[in-house]
């Protein structure tokens, strides 16, 4: 993912589109990566870690240098996707390197550590706490003395009060894509002394230190002219260790300098240049020098890596790799033969595939000599299930699908050869390391197959069923009945421009993140899909019941239980108290004896849709997909791999609803009973038929899930509201619409020589400390240069 983090850990996540966000908060972006080489030995050492933190983490990579040994001056290059839409990141079209440029310029009150965890920022803040619980949550913000704006104004509540009446969400002329947490105040005022400043809460927030990161000047929020227009290409005044001096879009650059009126320590940087290069030409920016830092996919990692291994040996990848003997011989007794057509076509040929090997090496050359520093990135990649409609809108189905994959398997497939923990993720809701997480995974149950074959007969799924001929609908053609049944099954399906396949492809790191360039409203999405009413699945009474029993479980497990090691043996303690953990079959439902072939249900195959991606840089995207393939139809179903367009992944199949099987990613948040509600909200019938799902685009939810999350938002208790998000993860698992896999890695591709710069994980950066490293201490610098 290409974020390295918002000022308060957070990228937006913007209305409805392949960078969605519903009304509300938002986070990171959605990318498409590429990776095609796997190698695994030299890539493992190219670039090691930074102190170790909780099992199953990992430490950032940021080939960390005291300042001392960080040289004054120079400028350094890095590398985003694309020139930033607007500077205002509480708009729809904010992206990452909008993102980049405020955590530089804009005051942020809390940013993350490397566990996620919030912070407070002593360069703005001296101090900001709940300084009162009753009869109203007020939080007292008493401000650094020194922070100014860089026309010299000082920072103050008029700026916070600019910005919570643009966000409240109660002026509608302010085109703001999310408000969360600002609705919940009341009123802002002036404390003791200019210095303080003291915010009401109309309903208790536990998320408060989310708020006001980044902090706009008054002048950007104080009217809707100037919030919606006044701060997207320009930012008058800011207040960061850098300000903005230029955006060059005939360039595609945005060069940050020195801020003269910065009260903290300087920056070591004289400019850093934020240069937009899409992903497909990252290795030849970072060979010619035009950029120093730049998160890459895992293709360009294994060529920086063979760069290394190449060094005074002939390139025999790339394009010379598909030049054997015989193919040689082949092609010049063509450009040499009789026929003067053929003859000439191939020497045009011959001559092209001269100029590619010539350019590859060329920029071998160059990249020989980077580091890649490594990490996991803050953010999960996910089996979505949508359960709108046909054999998923069944959560037997749903349940013996989850219960068919082998996570990790699929983790260890794409992280071990990277050498990161390849541990599958325990929650949807916290990742690794961070004090929120607990292993809620038990809730859904490991993979059995025979249980999922039990799930599957039980729902009227069989081998026998595959082979009955289909029953006639006593319903005359093109009545109604007819139409109804049509749509509920295979209406919402939409053919696809692309024939459906599945490829063979590496296990690199390539896939989407749902984040917020690319707008989409939740409401948008789902009228484009058509009306969906999310009706509840047949279900057995006995089995409904036993799922309970396990979520209860969950819920009934005091919080200090869940900072325990997740290494106990849950499975055995469910037993004890009545019910195996997992979905299951109702008690007597035998499994169905071993048969080969699809399974179906009155002679219609149990057949599911798996839209993926067809673009270069969603290799690893696939190749994951064909493994879940080859594990469903180890239970008998069967998947029909459709693969679309890049550009329509997300928008016209993901969002409107057109998919069975998808896999796409979610960030990573500090703040999930904010964040994560829209993702998991029960879907709701809108007044056109049409159903808002937010950014719930498996569609599957309940009222309990829903009721945990706004519990946990308004619970001022710290463990209590992290309990709180435990259960709800515990039933987010039990409904089986999203399937966590892996934790994604994150890969940059640096100069050695740079320091406090790379894989960030979780951390928002030091932009004072990134630099380059002195002379005498750039040949040894950190555990991150390259091997």
């Amino acid at each position: 993912m290409s974020h390295v983090g918002d000022p308060n850990g957070r990228a937006p996540r913007i209305v409805a589109a392949i960078r969605t966000a519903a009304s509300v908060r938002s986070r990171s972006v959605a990318l498409l990566t590429t990776g095609v080489l796997a190698l695994p030995v030299l890539l493992t050492g190219c670039g090691s870690a930074d102190s170790g933190t909780a099992a199953g983490a990992a430490p950032q990579d940021i080939g960390a240098a005291a300042r001392q040994n960080v040289a004054d001056g120079g400028s350094l290059k890095w590398a985003v996707d694309a020139m930033p839409e607007t500077l205002n990141t509480f708009q729809a079209d904010a992206d990452a390197a909008s993102q980049r440029v405020a955590q530089a310029v804009l005051p942020a009150l809390f940013t993350l550590d490397q566990r996620g965890r919030p912070q407070r920022n002593a360069d703005y803040l001296e101090s900001a706490e709940v300084v009162q619980h009753e009869p109203k949550q007020v939080v007292l913000y008493k401000l650094n003395q020194k922070a100014v704006w860089s026309d010299g104004r000082e920072i103050g509540a008029p700026d916070f009060v600019a910005q919570w009446r643009a966000l409240s969400g109660k002026d509608s002329a302010y085109w703001t894509a999310r408000n969360a947490g600002y609705e919940r105040i009341e009123k802002i005022e002036k404390g003791a002394n200019d210095l303080e400043v003291k915010v009401t809460f109309a309903k208790p927030y536990a998320d408060w230190r989310s708020l006001f990161s980044p902090l706009y000047p008054k002048d950007v929020t104080g009217t809707p002219d100037a919030f919606n227009d006044g701060a997207r290409t320009k930012l008058k005044a800011t207040a960061g260790a850098f300000r903005l001096k230029e955006a060059d879009r005939a360039k595609g650059t945005v060069t940050l300098e020195r801020n003269p009126r910065w009260w903290g320590r300087p920056t070591k940087l004289d400019t850093l240049v934020l240069q937009a290069v899409p992903r497909d030409k990252r290795a030849a920016a970072l060979a010619e020098g035009s950029v120093d830092v730049a998160e890459i996919d895992r293709a360009d990692a294994d060529r920086i890596t063979l760069a290394e291994r190449d060094k005074g040996q002939a390139v025999t990848h790339g394009p010379a790799a598909a030049i054997t003997p015989a193919s040689a011989l082949r092609s010049w007794a063509v450009a040499h033969g009789a026929e003067d057509d053929k003859a000439e076509a191939e020497q045009e040929a011959r001559k092209e595939s001269r100029a590619a090997i010539e350019k590859y090496a060329r920029e071998q050359a160059g990249l020989r000599g980077f580091a890649i520093r490594k990490t996991l990135e803050p953010a999960y990649t996910q089996l979505a299930l949508n359960g709108a409609s046909g054999p998923l809108a069944d959560e037997r189905v749903r349940r013996a699908v989850a219960r068919a994959l082998n996570r990790q398997e699929l983790a260890e497939a794409v992280l071990k050869p990277l050498g990161l923990p390849a541990q599958p993720p325990g929650s949807h809701l916290a990742l690794a390391g961070q004090d929120a997480y607990s292993d809620s995974s038990d809730a859904l149950g490991s993979q059995d197959e025979k249980e999922a074959r039990a799930l599957l007969a039980d729902a009227g799924w069989t081998a026998d069923g595959a082979r009955q001929k289909p029953k006639q609908d006593v319903a005359k053609a093109g009545s109604k009945a007819d139409e109804g049944a049509e749509d509920s099954e295979d209406g919402k399906r939409r053919a696809s421009d692309n024939p459906p396949g599945s490829g063979n492809h590496p296990d690199d790191e390539g896939t989407y993140i749902v984040g917020d360039d690319k707008p989409g409203s939740s409401g948008a999405a789902a009228a484009a899909s058509g009306t969906h009413v999310l009706a509840p699945a047949r279900t057995a009474a006995q089995q409904q019941a036993a799922l309970l029993r396990q979520a209860r479980f969950f819920d009934a497990e005091p919080a200090e239980q869940a900072k325990k090691d997740t290494g106990r043996n849950t499975k055995t303690e469910a037993r004890l108290k009545g019910g195996a953990p997992g979905a299951y079959a109702p008690q007597g439902t035998a499994a169905p004896a071993p048969q080969g072939g699809p399974l179906g249900k009155d002679g219609k195959p149990l057949t599911l849709r798996f839209v993926l991606p067809s673009g270069p840089g969603s290799e690893s995207l696939r190749s994951v997909g064909d493994k879940i393939a080859a594990m469903l139809k180890g239970i008998g179903i069967n998947t029909e791999i459709v693969k679309v367009a890049d550009d329509s992944y997300f928008k016209d199949h993901i969002a409107s609803g057109d998919f069975d099987l998808a896999l796409y990613s979610w960030p990573g948040t500090a703040y999930p009973a904010t964040d994560d509600r829209p993702i998991f909200a029960k879907p709701e019938p809108a007044s056109d038929g049409s159903l808002l799902v937010e950014q719930n685009y498996s569609r599957v939810g309940s009222d309990r899930i829903d009721q945990l999350f706004e519990q946990a938002a308004g619970e001022l208790d710290e463990d209590e509201a992290r309990d709180l998000v435990r259960k709800a993860d515990a039933r987010i698992w039990a409904a089986a619409g999203s399937i966590p896999l892996y934790q994604r890695p994150q890969l940059v591709a640096v100069k050695p020589n740079v320091a406090n710069a790379g894989a960030f994980g979780f951390a928002a950066p030091n932009f004072e400390d990134i630099g380059f490293k002195k002379p005498e201490t750039a040949h040894n610098g950190s555990t991150n240069t390259k091997k």
